[in-house]
């Protein structure tokens, strides 16, 4: 059991090793840490309701899941593919956009949640 628990801790390590590559590695993540931020502190100063946090929640967690995936896959063409290659610019470009379908997925969700309250203080 406890031989179970250091594998797992392990496994947490890496991952959050992997996190903080992202955020010190990819100006992207950074910005949607700025992001995620604004919109917790908007929705804590609005007393959101239990719903929209699950909103909220999906559209963030969507956002930085794609960016992780796309920074690995940028990654690991680099390796498989240092020199310039038209099918790894396309499966960067395809990732990338990927992470723009989120985005754009989120600030939509983002706009229906909190209209509603900007539309009632104005």
């Amino acid at each position: 059991m406890l031989k179970y628990l250091h594998v797992r801790v392990k496994s947490f390590r890496y991952a959050a090793a992997g996190l903080v590559f992202l955020l010190k590695s990819e100006p992207h993540a950074r910005i949607h840490l700025l992001a995620t931020t604004l919109v917790i502190i908007v929705a804590i100063a609005l007393d959101i309701s239990r719903q929209d946090w699950l909103w909220l929640a999906v559209a963030i967690t969507l956002v930085w899941a794609f960016e992780a995936v796309n920074t690995a896959i940028e990654h690991l063409c680099d390796v498989v593919s240092p020199e310039h290659s038209q099918s790894v610019k396309r499966a960067k470009d395809v990732a990338a956009g990927a992470v723009l379908i989120a985005a754009i997925g989120a600030a939509i969700i983002g706009l229906c949640v909190f209209y509603p309250h900007a539309r009632a203080l104005f």
